[in-house]
């Protein structure tokens, strides 16, 4: 059997207005790739306007724990506070681990 390592899968959920930035922000931090794909659905405050004017965006990115944790500190400092972005981790098992750290 392959030899699996464990990274974390950072899933996030942002409007889609910042996806630019964002994606500028994720490189920064280390990531070396990510998935984009859209997104919809309700969240405790209900329908956002940004549904209306672009909708939202789902951001999948595999990384190392410490790449993970630069990912966390940039959404607290600069988009938790301004937009609408929800965010969560778990461990994954991956083969390739180079591709991710």
């Amino acid at each position: 059997m392959p030899e699996l390592s464990e990274v974390t899968c950072m899933v996030i959920v942002a409007e889609a207005l910042v996806e630019s930035r964002l994606i500028e922000d994720l490189h920064a931090c280390g990531a070396r790739g990510w998935t984009l794909t859209p997104a919809q659905g309700q969240g405790p405050r209900n329908r956002r306007v940004s549904e209306i004017e672009g909708g939202s965006i789902r951001v999948e990115v595999l990384a190392s724990v410490d790449v993970a944790n630069q990912i966390w500190q940039k959404l607290e400092d600069d988009y938790f506070g301004d937009y609408g972005v929800s965010a969560w981790s778990y461990p994954v098992q991956v083969l390739r681990t180079s591709r991710y750290r």
